[in-house]
């Protein structure tokens, strides 16, 4: 301890630029004791890259080790970013900074805190015509809704949402696919599905065009087919669901690579899918399943 305070200021930023360049978050997080003698006397827009940086190092620690401190140090950066992103007039930005506080308060089980600041996120959404952070925010706002049992809530809540994705401002379907994912499911356990029906061609067709956009296939793109699929087994089309099935799992094998990197997600994903193919067709024999597996064993997915 006494060491790091003999080194002077502006040794420090050279190890924190350095650390962060590296993307070292533990070289990085060695330097947070002195992190608010680097924020006086700054810009405020030096002070939301300092809080950035320091943020960064916390959210990789909290993936590397799972910790429930580095989630509620990230939040606590988050609060301050969003004080001076409000000072700044930076409103699109600080709506975006308290979805992710909501998205991380979940994830430390503190949902209640969640819920509110979904709802101030809503509110800078609303108050400044940034459609997608009003999408964003209602989507939260919903799951937790759907969660504690307000069907009818949660489903106006992403009818919310859906109506204002194709609105944002920077025109992506990166908003309205989480959306379509969540609302799609919802309807489907109700039985609803003559509204259903024409959000999943929708869903597949937002799909396939973010993974055009990337360059590489989505995991949207995966749930948009089993989404279909049980549709039309909900149809009576059991058929044609079996065909759904087939052209995901054969679009995941043929992009393993892809795939690997979103994991952990598709895991569930292509288990329930390979489950879902065999109560529709349970003539599959023996080395049609081994074949399956073989193939899952080798995306590191382990046996169905």
């Amino acid at each position: 301890k006494h060491k790091k305070t003999c080194v002077t200021l502006e040794e420090v930023w050279e190890r924190v630029d350095a650390a962060y360049a590296a993307k070292e978050w533990r070289d990085l997080l060695k330097w947070e004791g002195r992190m608010e003698q680097l924020l006086q006397g700054q810009s405020d827009a030096s002070r939301c890259s300092i809080l950035h940086d320091f943020g960064w190092a916390h959210v990789v620690a909290m993936r590397a080790t799972g910790s429930r401190d580095h989630v509620l140090a990230t939040v606590r950066l988050l609060d301050r970013l969003i004080e001076l992103m409000g000072t700044m007039e930076r409103f699109r930005d600080q709506g975006e900074a308290m979805c992710v506080a909501a998205e991380y308060l979940l994830h430390a089980e503190k949902r209640e805190e969640g819920y509110l600041y979904f709802q101030r996120a809503r509110a800078v959404g609303a108050a400044h015509g940034f459609f997608s952070v009003e999408c964003r925010a209602c989507t939260g706002l919903a799951q937790l809704a759907i969660e504690q049992g307000r069907d009818e809530e949660g489903l106006d809540l992403l009818r919310n949402a859906l109506a204002a994705a194709p609105l944002d401002e920077e025109e992506e379907t990166s908003y309205e696919l989480p959306v379509l994912l969540s609302l799609t499911s919802a309807l489907l356990k109700t039985g609803a599905l003559d509204e259903v029906e024409p959000l999943v061609v929708r869903f597949r067709e937002a799909g396939k065009a973010e993974s055009k956009r990337t360059g590489q296939l989505c995991y949207s793109e995966l749930h948009s087919l089993i989404t279909s699929a049980q549709l039309l087994q909900a149809r009576g089309k059991p058929r044609e669901a079996e065909g759904e099935l087939r052209t995901l799992l054969d679009l995941a094998f043929a992009n393993k690579a892809a795939v690997e990197k979103m994991m952990p997600g598709p895991q569930l994903l292509l288990r329930e899918a390979t489950l879902f193919l065999k109560s529709l067709d349970p003539s599959i024999g023996a080395p049609e399943q081994q074949s399956l597996t073989a193939e899952l064993a080798q995306m590191r997915l382990g046996a169905m």
